[in-house]
């Protein structure tokens, strides 16, 4: 009779487990509780990033290398720069180089930008508007550089985490638990109205974030892209836990890895740093740096 009742003690109590354990599988969860958990993850993320720390920065300035990789997934060369931004569309990044540097303007995506002899080369977003300053003097960017940063701005998953969420069109689903880069690891799945997919690996022991996943349909195409971004060596910067590393895939081949020296945020930068006028500036100083040389 005892080693019955043991044996049925036992029985409730792996039941109870596979019920409990059936409530985090997104498969057999109502869609109310698939959004709740979801949320829970994403404000669990937004918490172990910093909490207000994070979530109130507009402003950031992070120093660094770029390394960029060639189709075969070959590292092609190295590129220090310093990215200047102002969320959620206002961005400056100032390329620095030593001598001859081919690979410029795979790294921008931008033909024609004279960098012979090294220097600095200047990148400049702000709206729906984009400028270029290098040797030759201040450019227009092509519209095409535009529309792609603009869609860059949409995929960003900081504007995500920080301003998007309470756009309309957001749905918010759980995707399940994980092992990713051998940690334990919550999926949240998140949806916009113009149909991106973000999917998000948030580590369970420190709510930081381990991988993100974003997939866009190419309307001209057809095809399905998905980039990959993979997060590592976190540390405090200011008020922000930061990703000193960032590795970035598309369609499952290596293409930019990012080395961070340092990251500063909510600085004050001034509006003039993101406009044109700045850059006309930067032209007349450099002449006279030439002009006493």
């Amino acid at each position: 009779m005892r080693v019955r009742i043991v044996a049925l003690l036992l029985l409730a109590g792996c039941t109870a487990f596979a019920s409990g354990a059936s409530a985090q599988r997104p498969d057999t969860m109502m869609p109310e509780q698939s959004a709740a958990k979801g949320k829970q993850v994403l404000s669990e993320l937004i918490n172990g990033l910093g909490g207000p720390g994070y979530s109130e920065v507009r402003e950031s300035l992070c120093q660094g290398r770029r390394a960029l990789f060639g189709h075969n997934g070959e590292l092609t060369g190295y590129i220090d720069f310093n990215d200047y931004r102002r969320f959620p569309d206002k961005d400056r990044v100032e390329y620095i180089g030593k001598g001859h540097n081919t690979i410029l303007p795979f790294l921008v995506g931008i033909d024609g930008l004279d960098w012979a002899h090294g220097g600095i080369v200047i990148t400049l977003y702000s709206g729906d508007h984009g400028w270029t300053f290098d040797r030759s003097g201040v450019n227009e960017m092509p519209a095409t550089a535009v529309s792609d940063f603009q869609e860059q701005t949409k995929r960003n998953i900081d504007n995500l985490l920080r301003l998007r969420l309470k756009e309309a069109g957001i749905a918010v689903r759980f995707g399940g638990d994980d092992t990713v880069d051998l940690k334990h690891v919550d999926w949240v799945e998140i949806n916009d109205r113009d149909e991106r997919t973000f999917r998000l690996a948030v580590d369970r022991s420190t709510h930081l974030l381990v991988r993100a996943v974003v997939i866009t349909k190419d309307e001209e195409t057809q095809q399905i892209n998905e980039d990959v971004s993979i997060y590592s060596n976190y540390q405090l910067k200011d008020s922000v836990w930061t990703p000193l590393q960032i590795s970035r895939e598309h369609n499952g081949r290596r293409a930019v890895q990012i080395f961070y020296d340092t990251c500063r945020y909510n600085p004050g930068f001034s509006d003039e740093l993101f406009d044109k006028s700045s850059l006309s500036k930067q032209g007349s100083q450099s002449l006279a740096k030439k002009s006493k040389n």
